[in-house]
């Protein structure tokens, strides 16, 4: 079933083969990037996969060779596996000609932060990330939110009504998004993201990277997941580990090279002196996350559930991320925290210096302090804030003042 949910990403990535001579597919292993790159491919140019053994070392010995192999569009799929050599055949055969769609290279790591891959296709090339599922695609919804929360916010406030339930909401949240594993039985996943973490860890991270405690990597990525919506506090990680404060840094740099987590970085408008600096990490796949906490539905519906919470922020953040790919809107997403406790989940900033604010709860019920801090940004932002939103379980719309909704979570997917 999983296989033949249509990507919204595909339109962008064939729009920009017909514009680049380069186009670059990144992101975590077993997200769907090969079987989208051979649907864009279609029945012409050329398929590699570096995964092959015989293949890989076709690349190593005669990069030059391999990269002018076949016809175009050349596919060459998990390209990093041969390192900087075939990026720079890759590179020299686009300087001889600058037509467009030579190439599309997908990747399982982050394609500029691989040590060794030191020449970056600058000017030459364009990057997608394609991420798990969205729950759009999963759905077949529009996944428009962010479009309309800058273009038209106020026609929120009078949405329908939402017929998702808060268990439903958890459902998504320990399925996540990994094509395979959202189209398993719940008591299936388990061995299935095991696999995953083992091959990235074991496997990828300590090919690129030559980690030499590469069986530490699991042990950090649960200490991750149990931090995921948090701030990054490296002095905590290196005390929960044990490993050298040089070590923790480099090796959850290596799980962001992979695509296991990622960070949002700290806002600041020098609206304060007190704003802090520090980026909260979340996983990559709130399944994944769900999987190394223990959580499952029946757990996360217990009103004493602590982990709901930042499982919840996690996955509307992962959301918003994906949509981001082909969304109208241009906006970078960040969070905001002053020294006086004063937070705000998700600040999202247009290059114009527009504002967009996002609340996460996991409740069925809002109340006016849910806005408290929304409502400080608006009256320090003035007309550069567009819209403060409270994203939680409930199901209806509501207005909570000049600016201010309180919008069902599904509001995510469902709006156009």
């Amino acid at each position: 079933m999983s296989d033949q949910i249509p990507r919204r990403l595909r339109a962008r990535i064939e729009r920009a083969l017909a514009a680049y001579r380069v186009v670059v597919v990144g992101g975590p292993r077993q997200v769907g990037k090969t079987t989208l790159a051979k649907e864009l491919l279609g029945a012409q140019g050329t398929f590699r996969q570096l995964d092959r053994d015989d293949t890989l070392a076709a690349a190593i010995v005669d990069p030059e060779g391999f990269a002018t192999l076949g016809t175009p569009p050349r596919v060459i799929d998990e390209v990093q596996l041969a390192g900087d050599n075939l990026i720079r055949a890759i590179k020299l055969q686009v300087d001889r000609d600058n037509m467009p769609g030579q190439y599309l290279l997908t990747g399982s790591a982050d394609f500029l932060s691989v040590p060794g891959l030191s020449e970056s296709l600058a000017g030459r090339a364009v990057f997608f990330d394609l991420w798990p599922f969205s729950q759009g695609e999963l759905r077949g919804r529009p996944d428009a939110f962010l479009d309309r929360l800058f273009e038209d916010p106020a026609s929120l406030k009078s949405g329908p009504r939402s017929d998702v339930q808060r268990e439903d909401y958890l459902d998504a949240i320990c399925r996540g998004g990994f094509p395979e594993a959202v189209r398993m039985h719940s008591d299936d996943r388990g061995p299935w993201f095991d696999s995953l973490v083992r091959t990235v860890t074991q496997r990828d991270i300590a090919d690129l990277t030559g980690a030499k405690r590469a069986g530490e990597l699991p042990r950090l990525l649960r200490l991750l997941a149990a931090r995921t919506a948090n701030e990054l506090v490296m002095t905590q990680l290196h005390a929960d580990t044990g490993l050298a404060r040089d070590t923790v840094d480099a090796y959850t740099g290596f799980l962001r090279i992979t695509h296991l987590v990622h960070e949002l970085p700290a806002w600041s408008r020098n609206l304060t002196n007190r704003a802090r600096k520090r980026p909260k990490s979340y996983l990559t796949d709130t399944g994944l996350a769900s999987h190394l906490l223990g959580a499952d539905t029946r757990g996360l519906l217990r009103p004493e559930d602590k982990r709901r919470g930042p499982l919840g922020e996690t996955f509307v953040v992962n959301e918003l991320r994906k949509q981001l790919g082909w969304s109208r809107t241009r906006a970078e997403l960040h969070h905001f925290r002053d020294r006086d406790g004063s937070e705000v989940d998700i600040v999202a900033e247009t290059p114009d210096g527009r504002v967009a604010a996002i609340e996460v709860k996991t409740a069925l019920t809002v109340t006016g302090k849910d806005f408290a801090q929304l409502g400080k940004l608006r009256d320090a932002l003035g007309d550069d804030f567009m819209h403060g939103v409270v994203l939680s379980f409930t199901d209806t719309p509501l207005p909570f003042g000049d600016r201010l909704t309180s919008l069902p979570m599904s509001y995510l997917w469902e709006t156009d």
